[in-house]
């Protein structure tokens, strides 16, 4: 890894990816990020099925199945990572993580809250492809490549701090008329997520970002779908039409 950057430093960076304004829509949330009745409560909805496959993904590229800490001695990487949902349970799992988001507001919130949990985690904000963070073994960028203005450019970013070896994950909404019903139209008209935070035009379908990973020197693995029924809640599944979630190695 790179030279350690403290807790919550803000860097300012050139080769912009994240539009400004998404920053600022999520800077807005980081206030109560970490409650889970407050605006981010999907997220937190969705963060355990989400850690369910990324520990899936991490027992089977290093065949570490049911240990406690399958990434003691390793080093990960969240993009975009908020005030810390997920990188925290990955400083539990034994990673050396960082975490790095666009929105300074996040940062300080996820500095605050690892420290009031006793985790070491470094936090950044800035632009992933002009950050110096050196390379890591895990990287994980989720729900967040609907939100980048050049996709190609964020992906190719993301692959150079994947260390030989490692693995990626990364989830995103699909760009479905399902989606469209569901995840703009209805999630957002009924505040399950704040309005503002998707645009449709912007998703991904997972043709399209295997395509991204493959320009970048990656393999995508076979996606899985994030779903919703009401007597599962959110799961995953093998419809792919909301939300999709998959590993990525290099070819």
């Amino acid at each position: 890894m790179g030279d350690a950057t403290p807790q919550g430093e803000t860097k300012t960076t050139a080769g912009q990816t994240i539009r400004p304004g998404e920053a600022a829509h999520f800077g807005k949330l980081a206030r109560d990020w970490w409650d889970p009745k407050g605006s981010s409560a999907m997220l937190h909805r969705l963060n355990p099925v989400r850690l369910g496959f990324v520990r899936e993904a991490i027992d089977a590229h290093w065949g570490v199945d049911a240990a406690l800490r399958p990434l003691a001695g390793k080093s990960a990487l969240d993009v975009g990572c908020g005030a810390g949902l997920l990188c925290e349970p990955l400083a539990r799992l034994g990673a050396d993580v960082t975490g790095v988001d666009a929105a300074p507001e996040n940062v300080a919130a996820a500095a605050h809250h690892a420290e009031g949990a006793g985790l070491d985690i470094r936090y950044v904000s800035g632009e992933i492809g002009a950050l110096d963070l050196g390379r890591f073994d895990l990287v994980t960028c989720l729900e967040v490549i609907e939100h980048v203005a050049d996709k190609p450019a964020f992906i190719a970013a993301l692959a150079a701090r994947l260390a030989p070896g490692g693995l990626m994950v990364l989830s995103t909404p699909n760009r479905t008329p399902q989606s469209r019903l569901l995840l703009v139209g209805a999630a957002e008209a009924v505040g399950a997520i704040p309005r503002g935070t998707h645009h449709w035009e912007d998703f991904a379908t997972p043709d399209e970002l295997r395509e991204l990973l493959a320009d970048a020197g990656l393999a995508m693995g076979e996606p899985r779908g994030i779903a919703f029924s009401p007597s599962k809640g959110l799961h995953l599944s093998g419809d792919l039409a909301l939300n999709y979630i998959a590993t990525a190695t290099r070819a």
